[in-house]
Parts: structure tokens; sequence; C-alpha cells
């Protein structure tokens, strides 16, 4: 629950102490993109119909900008305003160009970067992992009677680390395109901690008491 609160101010302070020239690049300069065929992609492949509102989006999440989402304007596939510049259909040289222009930073700036701050918020992420992994292998043991502790085991702890976790980049990143804000994403995991409070206080029991071994040895 403690992730579920924290975790927008967190990667918010990153981009704060990482990289305020971005930061300030956003407030700066407002990025719209207005089109209305746009799809949620999670899974890209040849088979996927990418529409010019979809590679615009694409391009604007994966270089870290947030934008707003308007209506179509006129018979324009897409519209993106980048500031003052305003570019009809998708043509990545000239998206490109238009941040250029506009002043984008296309990477932090080292002098920048202020790394106490950032080593802090790194750890503190990194303590919220130890508090999941420190207790979690007696935990499982504990839950599960000792005759099917292995595949009991075994199965949840791979649904959770392997789809849940797995699907993690693809969903964030479909997430942050299709909202047009760089923190959308976080609302994934973000779920997936408030479910883990609601099942664990709900139907997981303390096993304390429990016998594990249901044989004599």
């Amino acid at each position: 629950m403690i992730a579920a609160l924290t975790y927008f101010p967190l990667f918010k302070g990153l981009t704060h102490f990482v990289n305020p020239a971005l930061e300030q690049y956003q407030q700066k300069v407002p990025i719209t993109v207005a089109a209305t065929d746009c799809n949620f992609h999670i899974f890209i492949g040849p088979w996927s119909r990418q529409t010019p509102c979809d590679r615009a989006k694409d391009f604007l999440g994966k270089a870290g900008l947030s934008f707003t989402s308007v209506p179509a304007m006129g018979t324009e596939a897409v519209v993106t305003k980048i500031g003052d510049i305003e570019l009809k259909g998708w043509d990545e040289p000239k998206y490109r160009e238009a941040l250029k222009t506009t002043g984008y930073p296309a990477k932090a700036n080292l002098a920048e970067v202020n790394w106490v701050m950032t080593e802090l918020l790194l750890v503190i992420m990194v303590i919220y992992v130890t508090m999941v992994y420190g207790p979690i292998a007696a935990f499982l043991v504990e839950l599960f009677p000792a005759r099917i502790r292995y595949t009991s085991m075994s199965l949840p702890y791979h649904i959770g680390n392997g789809w849940f976790g797995g699907m993690l980049p693809l969903l964030a990143t479909s997430m942050v395109a299709t909202a047009g804000n760089i923190y959308y994403g976080l609302w994934y995991p973000i779920w997936v901690s408030i479910m883990t409070v609601i099942v664990g206080a709900l139907f997981v029991r303390e096993t304390r008491h429990t016998r594990i071994h249901t044989e004599q040895l």
C-alpha cells in the first residue's frame, strides 16, 4: 500500500532531480495530438495496424513527453502541435526536427543531475523490493502444506512475476501512449499493489499455528 501511495511522487521526483531540463521543457512547450483513429496496442507485430495517430503517440511517449489528446482536425489523420509548430500527418524526421527546434533535451545533462536525491529515491524503491522479498520465502513455505508445497508455491509465484510482472512494460507503454501522460503506466503496478492488499487482508490467514507436515516422519 505504501508503494501505491508513493509511486507518482517518487517517479515525478526522479524526473525533477535527474532531468530538470525535460521537466522545464514540458512546462514551456505544450503538446497536443488531434486524431480519432487511435488504437490500444499491447503486442506490436506484422499483424498490427498502426495508424498515423498510433505512431505519433508512440514517438512522443518514447521521448518521455506528455501530451493532450484532442478531437481530429478536418480530414487529417493526425495533427500534432509541439509548441507553435504544427505537424500534419506522420513524418518522423519532421517530428524530430520540431523537438529540436523547440529545445527538447534529448538526454539528461549530467551536470544538472542531483545525485544525492536521485540515489535517495532509488534507495527508497529498493527498500520496497526488500520489504517484499525479505519475508516471501518463509511466508510461502508456511502458507501451504508440505505435500503440495512445490506446486502451490511455484504456480502463483511465476504467474505473479512472469505474467503480471512481465506484462508491465508492454501495458505501461500502451497506457502512456493512450493517455498521453508519461506517468500513467504507474497505474498498473498501483492497482496490482492495491489488489494484493485486499487479497491479503481478506483471504490470507496467519499460519503460525498451522501444521505444515501432515505425515508422520
